[in-house]
Parts: structure tokens; C-alpha cells; sequence
């Protein structure tokens, strides 16, 4: 089951997972499984009031007692281990604010901060100290944000936000997946917005931060 969620994963997100040690590949997958899914109702729904329907559907699942969640969702199961799973709701809205028509700077922060809440809860879950994961899970979602962007002057805005936040320091070791996606951030906000694994460098790259944390 794991496998098909893997395939799920954009590149760099499955690369990251690589460098997880072993007690903590299943949390970590499943917040990034979660963060997929959630790409994946932006991505398919055209229509904003089926995306808000699929939206509203991982938000008041997060919100109930995990005995009342619908069964046979891997990514619900995976959940299921954890401690606070409602702390994901704000990944939920983040992402729901992307259907707004104007990317504006309110709309770039809860971005940010739906991605870097649910790092930073994924460190609790861990046993690591919050607030340094939520960060470079911010530095991440605004680099993958801009990489994603076709229009210059949002693109802008977002690496912008980016630069502004203060550095993204060193990580546990139960958090290598992070330090992956948050260095690969800050390589593609200092490249201008490039993909985070463009060409063979940035797989290097990856492959390095993976195996050093830094």
C-alpha cells in the first residue's frame, strides 16, 4: 500500500523520503502523501466548489476523533498513528487558499504556513523541537510555490516572501527528509525560482544534503 502512495510523490518529495530513517519513514510519508493529495484536488478540480468540497473533507475528517475517520484510506491509516493529527488542518487551508484569484500576500503566507505547521508537527510527532522544522518546512513551500508559477510578477512575489524569512538552520537526523526539501528550496529561491530538482547538479545536491544533513 505504502508503494502506491509512494508513486504519488513528485520526484524530489520521494528522494527526500529516502534519507528517513527508518522510525520515522511512516509519519514522514504521511505527511507528504497528505501534501500530495492536496496538490492533487488543486491540480484535477477546475471547478473551485468541487476543490472546496474535497478541501472540506480532509479538514472535518482532521477534526473528529480518529475512531470516526472513514476506513480504507492509506492516508488516513498512516495518520491514524499520530498524536495530533488535527495540527494538518492548516496544511488543508493553506492549500484551499490557493483557489483564491489573486495570489496576494495573505494568501502566499497561509501557504507557507499550512506547510511549515505540518513539519513542525510532524517534529513533534518525532520528538524534535517544532519551530526549526516549521521554518524550513516554510522556505521549502514557498520555493516549490515559485517554482510552480508560470506568471513572472507572482513568481516574484512569492520569492520575495521567501527571502525574507530568516535562514533555515541544521535539523535532526529523524528530519533528514526536511533538510533535503528546505536546501533544495534555497538553491532553487537563489536560481530565481528554477524546479527543485532541475538537471543533474540539483540531484547531487540532494543526494549530499541526504547523506550529511547539509
Amino acid at each position: 500500500m505504502t508503494h502506491a502512495l509512494l508513486e504519488e510523490l513528485p520526484a524530489a518529495h520521494r528522494l527526500a523520503l529516502a534519507y528517513a530513517p527508518g522510525p520515522a519513514r511512516e509519519a514522514t510519508l504521511a505527511v507528504l502523501s497528505l501534501d500530495a493529495r492536496l496538490a492533487a484536488v488543486l491540480r484535477r478540480h477546475r471547478e473551485p466548489v468541487l476543490a472546496q468540497m474535497r478541501f472540506a473533507f480532509w479538514r472535518d475528517t482532521l477534526a473528529k476523533e480518529k475512531a470516526q475517520w472513514p476506513r480504507g484510506d492509506v492516508v488516513l491509516g498512516l495518520l491514524g498513528e499520530w498524536r495530533e493529527p488535527a495540527a494538518l488542518i492548516a496544511l488543508v487551508d493553506g492549500w484551499e487558499g490557493l483557489l483564491s484569484e489573486e495570489l496576494d500576500a495573505d494568501v502566499i503566507d497561509g501557504f507557507a504556513a499550512g506547510r511549515g505547521q505540518a513539519f513542525a508537527q510532524l517534529a513533534s510527532e518525532l520528538g524534535a523541537a517544532p519551530s526549526p522544522a516549521g521554518l524550513c518546512g516554510r522556505t521549502w513551500a514557498l520555493a516549490d510555490l515559485a517554482a510552480n508559477l508560470s506568471g513572472q510578477d507572482e513568481r516574484e512575489s512569492v520569492l520575495d516572501a521567501a527571502k525574507a524569512l530568516p535562514p533555515c538552520g541544521g535539523l535532526p537526523r529523524t528530519l533528514r527528509p526536511l533538510a533535503v526539501l528546505a536546501a533544495l528550496g534555497q538553491r532553487s529561491i537563489a536560481l530565481g525560482g528554477a524546479p527543485l530538482l532541475e538537471g543533474p547538479r540539483a540531484i547531487l545536491f540532494a543526494v549530499r544534503v541526504g547523506l550529511l544533513g547539509r
